[in-house]
């Protein structure tokens, strides 16, 4: 079994010295270099580089940069996909995002964990565990979603959390560790003017 099945089965595997995934990664990153070099203004060549290195992609998306990931081929993006400045995605797993997403700047998306004996974690293993985003998330600023979490739909994940556990469908949850804070209401569809 090579490294990456072993890490697509939810077992331990090596990251650091497998041939293959070290190709992978390197092809990932130099392209996210190449799209972080681009102008802002060169649009199409922007979504031209996003669209060769994520796995899906939809007609209305836009990722700021710089943006980083580690294979980018593991990450979904749903329609109306926004990502702020200064995103790093570690997709060593799935790294799924609904319709109308919104990610904040300096968020970070991380499927990977490590052993906690330090034997193995000196070996260079590490685990790997998909992160699932419903759609209509709004993720604030400088969050960081850690491996195997699912964050419902209908959602806002206040700024500066750390998500380490699966948040519900239509509510409002901050903190490190990020825990619900309330349900989101009818009232809350007021709660800012409109022209």
């Amino acid at each position: 079994m090579t490294e990456k099945e072993k890490s697509q089965q939810g077992l331990l595997y090596n990251a650091n010295y497998d041939q293959e995934l070290i190709e992978e990664r390197s092809y990932a990153k130099g392209l996210c270099y190449d799209y972080n070099q681009l102008h802002p203004g060169k649009v199409n060549e922007r979504e031209a580089i996003i669209k060769t290195l994520l796995g899906n992609t939809t007609d209305r998306f836009l990722i700021e940069q710089p943006f980083v990931c580690d294979y980018g081929y593991n990450i979904e993006i749903g329609e109306n996909f926004y990502c702020n400045h200064n995103s790093v995605m570690l997709d060593g797993a799935k790294i799924v995002f609904g319709d109308n997403v919104f990610v904040a700047p300096n968020c970070g998306f991380y499927t990977a964990g490590h052993p906690f004996d330090v034997e193995q974690r000196n070996e260079g293993l590490e685990i790997v565990a998909p992160i699932t985003v419903g759609n209509n998330v709004w993720i604030g600023g400088g969050v960081t979603v850690i491996a195997g979490v699912t964050i419902g739909g209908d959602t806002i994940i206040g700024a500066g959390s750390v998500v380490t556990k699966n948040i519900p469908s239509g509510v409002i949850a901050a903190g490190n560790p990020c825990r619900v804070l309330r349900e989101i209401t009818e009232e809350d569809k007021t709660k800012y003017r409109r022209n």
